[in-house]
């Protein structure tokens, strides 16, 4: 999977929406320290660059080198490329001592994860007991009816070249392992909802969906999802000029729990 990310980190960094404030100001209310936190996944940095605003220490990490290249640099963000399989001696190597960590997010990548093995990262690094993990995912863009009409026929296109791990996207976090407890002032670990928003072009938009793994993997089965007639649907539910910039709106679910005693 990291090899499909590898194909398309460009337009990865160029397209893929940063996160609305509100959501990282609702985490970092639940964590009594600031001092340390570690993005998993970060791909090229879009959720970092927000948590160093909150944080005084940022530690992102990914597979990829390749997506980390495009990244955005922060003074006080350390960008690490890890293994897939991380031991606990790389993970103290690399990221952080036991016990040391506030706060892990993940952001729109949990579902790629050995959940097994990561828990158990997460578990090692979190403070005790108000460590906090946050996870959120992003469903399908929205746009307006025209334009999300051509996409739904599109994304149902798109299906049999997705991982079986989409499932829990389209689910919106609400399938997948999520072992903590509620954070203080909840009831539940989620999911929360928010959402995020980015002004685009239909060039941009197209761009959107290149980067998606499913549209890699069917490229290397010769499949090409944005064919011309396809291309030429969403040109007239655009409308006007194809440079006429749109607003999409992508739903966020986020799960987050604490690590307890």
């Amino acid at each position: 999977m990291a090899e499909l990310f590898n194909k398309q980190a460009k337009e990865y960094s160029q397209t893929r929406p940063s996160y609305p404030p509100e959501l990282f100001r609702f985490i970092a209310s639940k964590t009594p320290n600031h001092d340390l936190a570690w993005d998993v996944g970060t791909g090229s940095g879009q959720a970092a660059v927000s948590l160093a605003e909150i944080y005084k220490n940022i530690i992102a990490t990914d597979t990829s080198q390749q997506q980390l290249d495009f990244a955005t640099k922060h003074s006080n963000i350390r960008y690490q490329q890890t293994s897939t399989n991380m031991s606990i001696s790389e993970l103290e190597r690399d990221v952080a001592e036991q016990a040391t960590v506030d706060l892990v997010i993940v952001a729109q990548a949990l579902h790629w994860f050995d959940l097994t093995t990561f828990y158990q990262h997460v578990n090692w690094v979190l403070r005790k007991p108000h460590g906090v993990l946050a996870v959120w995912c992003y469903t399908v863009p929205e746009v307006d009816e025209d334009v999300d009409a051509v996409f739904q026929v599109l994304y149902k296109e798109s299906a049999p070249y997705w991982d079986l791990a989409r499932k829990h996207v389209d689910d919106k976090y609400r399938s997948i392992h999520f072992p903590f407890e509620p954070v203080e002032g909840t009831d539940h670990t989620g999911p929360f909802e928010f959402v995020t928003k980015q002004m685009m072009d239909l060039d941009m938009y197209f761009t959107y969906i290149r980067s998606w793994s499913a549209y890699q993997t069917a490229r290397s089965k010769d499949i090409e999802l944005l064919r011309e007639e396809v291309v030429d649907e969403f040109k007239r539910a655009w409308g006007g000029n194809k440079s006429t910039q749109k607003e999409v709106r992508y739903p966020i679910y986020l799960m987050m729990g604490r690590v307890g005693k």
